[in-house]
């Protein structure tokens, strides 16, 4: 049985992070704790309170987060939501017919595994399950 145990972050796309994280730093006092390159995308990581992050994404070439930056601007990409075990999760969400993104989970950023749940399950919002290893 696995369970939600708490957010852990928001995730925004935006055509310049650094901009966006120094705005973040001078104006609320928040500063970038981890900052980690992916396929096409540098993700910046902001504690906000306790375990619970601002995730800023930025486009470094062509991929999904530029795709998703050219049609929609700067804005929400999606919400972690951190669970106990994302294997049993997802095996537990295709049984009930979810659509996944993810079909098995893989390696994530700040030792953790993840899977994304589609946004046709949510209205149009793009939910990542996390589990910390």
């Amino acid at each position: 049985m696995w369970q939600i145990v708490g957010l852990h972050h928001v995730a925004f796309a935006h055509a310049s992070g650094d901009v966006t994280a120094q705005a973040l730093e001078e104006l609320l006092g928040l500063v970038v704790s981890h900052e980690e390159k992916g396929p096409g995308f540098m993700e910046r990581m902001i504690p906000v309170a306790g375990d619970c992050y601002v995730q800023l994404l930025e486009a470094t070439d062509d991929g999904v987060v530029d795709r998703f930056v050219s049609r929609k601007g700067a804005a929400l990409h999606h919400l972690a939501l951190e669970v106990t075990d994302v294997d049993a999760a997802v095996a537990d969400l295709k049984a009930k017919g979810a659509n996944l993104v993810d079909e098995e989970p893989r390696l994530g950023g700040m030792e953790t595994r993840i899977a994304f749940l589609h946004p046709s399950n949510f209205g149009g919002l793009l939910v990542e399950l996390i589990q910390r290893i």
